[in-house]
């Protein structure tokens, strides 16, 4: 601000008082005014009678912020935003359609974040700015503080001093366990200002949010694809890479998403979380009780496009729906057949591998399909399912039933099993 001198008629002469040392007023009533203050960003300058109690403002360093302080007066809002909230200025109203849109045309050059408002930019640009003397030995990472390279150094260690009293949980720093306790208290106290939604931490709020402004600040480099938080970003950039960190400790096959691994860990443990309601079946993943379910309700909500086929299940649509296509996309790559389904193509591989994965427990015997070992079984068990329709002979296999039936000449047999 450049030195002015601003002459404001109070009632008498006398009373000068230099604002720090830029800013010059005179006040004409000695005997009453008692201090002056300059507000430097609103320009307001406001007079007190009394030690510590100012009136309204009594005069402006510029004419702009006059204006301003006149339409508090008159209540005149003259910019209306889209959801009927009303602004005296034009900032204002660009400022409160950020809020809704959840735009953030602030970005930072260093390293790409975005902020709302440039105040905001303008802090976060002092992280680059600031010193960083504390190095890691490990790895590159620097810090401004030394006990933020002790928490990181935790890291590497693997060393989590910070312990929760009632599950016992461990945690690398305090600010972890903290977050960690609300799952014990259910204590939400950031509750979303649009919906009823509450959440024990910040950052689910902020994510939450973004379903309200449909912002998705992070962007795949590679294929442009946008979402809401970080962390998918981090699991899409996998398909590009082929990087896949999640290994399971019991057979070494490795995954992109740690979802993904604790899916498969159910083969090894035999853990079946997902019970059926109806007849106590388990399933080691929801998808699978929500598709068994449709056998109890008879629903098949997946309805082919081209006849009046209804199926229970997606990909058993998708497999249909290669009939009327023709499509077969899955190849064996030693003799080139070619497959609708790719369990098809598997079994039919076996052919060539020779393998035999499908053992009897009460025998060494095994087999390359599934149902040939079913088949065998019965010769242990002494089952047999498919009965003669004119006599009551039975058979182990439907093949032995059929050679039977054609012994009863001239009968009208049936084919089907009993």
């Amino acid at each position: 601000m450049s030195n002015k001198h601003d002459e404001i008629d109070y009632q008498q002469k006398g009373l000068r008082k230099s604002l720090y040392g830029k800013f010059e007023v005179n006040i004409k009533e000695k005997s009453e005014v008692k201090e002056v203050q300059l507000n430097i960003k609103s320009g307001e300058i406001k007079i007190a009678k009394e030690i510590g109690k100012y009136d309204e403002p009594i005069a402006f360093t510029l004419e702009s912020h006059l204006v301003k302080h006149k339409l508090t007066h008159t209540e005149e809002k003259s910019y209306q935003s889209s959801i009927s909230k009303i602004f005296s200025q034009n900032c204002l109203l660009i400022k409160n359609q950020i809020v809704h849109t959840g735009e953030k045309p602030n970005q930072c050059i260093q390293c790409d974040k975005t902020f709302k408002s440039k105040r905001s930019l303008t802090i976060h640009q002092k992280v680059h700015k600031r010193k960083k003397p504390y190095k890691n030995g490990q790895c590159d990472k620097a810090f401004s503080r030394n006990s933020h390279l002790i928490l990181h150094e935790g890291v590497h260690t693997g060393t989590k001093p910070y312990q929760c009293g009632q599950c016992g949980k461990s945690f690398s720093n305090n600010s972890r366990l903290i977050n960690h306790q609300k799952t014990h208290t259910g204590e939400k106290p950031y509750q979303c200002s649009q919906c009823d939604k509450a959440f024990s931490h910040k950052h689910s709020l902020i994510r939450h949010q973004r379903i309200h402004t449909g912002e998705k600040p992070y962007r795949c480099s590679q294929c442009d694809k946008a979402f809401s938080d970080h962390g998918t970003l981090i699991m899409h950039q996998r398909m590009h890479t082929g990087e896949k960190p999640h290994q399971c400790s019991h057979c070494g096959k490795a995954f992109p998403h740690r979802n993904c691994l604790i899916k498969h860990q159910r083969i090894h443990t035999g853990e079946k979380p997902y019970q059926c309601s109806q007849c106590g079946k388990g399933f080691s993943q929801n998808i699978h009780l929500i598709s068994h379910q449709r056998t109890h309700s008879g629903e098949k909500p997946y309805q082919c496009s081209q006849c009046d086929k209804a199926f229970s299940h997606k990909h058993s649509l998708i497999i249909h729906q290669r009939i009327h296509t023709g499509e077969k996309p899955y190849q064996c790559s030693q003799c080139d057949k070619a497959f609708s389904e790719h369990s098809t193509l598997k079994m039919h591989q076996r052919m060539h591998t020779g393998e035999k994965p499908h053992q009897c427990s009460q025998c060494d015997k095994s087999f390359s399909h599934k149902q040939n070992l079913i088949k065998h079984c019965r010769t242990h068990t002494g089952e047999k399912p498919y009965q003669c329709s004119q006599c009551d002979k039975a058979f182990s296999q439907n093949s032995n039933r059929i050679s039977h039936l054609r012994t009863h000449k001239g009968d009208k047999i049936s084919m089907q099993p009993m």
